[in-house]
């Protein structure tokens, strides 16, 4: 019996490619200008993520470096993938209007953000909590969702 991902169609990783590389971008330029407009400090937010790699030193590193900076990005944006990777095999599984695409992806930040803050432990969480407010880290997650959505969109007009 082929396993659940087999019966996914083979585009499944160019769809999870286009939209989880535009919900990173999206949300990681968030996090920035919510990390310059609240800690002075743009590559702050992003450097935290890093922390996976760094410990405790990512947090506190506000310049732009590619140990930090790099590192954070990239952290963030598998991540990114890997939800992008749910949000495409149920946009594949079953197929929907603009509208229910859009919920699916507000769905799916929704449990990015809950995971990110209460299952995951506080080393893998993103790091940015320490240089934004909450009211922001809602914002970084109402971005990511449009992202996911943003890439949805962008195949179903462009990709045809």
């Amino acid at each position: 019996m082929p396993t659940p991902l087999a019966r996914l169609k083979p585009s499944w990783i160019a769809r999870t490619n286009l939209s989880g590389a535009i919900a990173a971008v999206l949300s990681s330029v968030v996090v920035a200008a919510c990390s310059a407009c609240e800690a002075r400090a743009p590559f702050a937010g992003v450097n935290a993520a890093s922390q996976w790699f760094w410990g405790r030193r990512a947090k506190r590193h506000v310049r732009p470096s590619w140990r930090y900076t790099a590192v954070g990005y990239l952290v963030h944006h598998f991540s990114s993938l890997l939800w992008a990777g749910i949000y495409e095999a149920w946009c594949l599984r079953r197929p929907a209007t603009p509208g229910v695409s859009a919920a699916r992806a507000a769905v799916v930040a929704t449990a990015a953000c809950v995971v990110d803050y209460t299952v995951t432990p506080p080393r893998f969480r993103p790091g940015f909590e320490r240089h934004i407010s909450r009211t922001s880290i809602a914002v970084v997650y109402v971005a990511f969702g449009m992202g996911l959505f943003a890439g949805a969109w962008a195949r179903r007009r462009y990709i045809r």
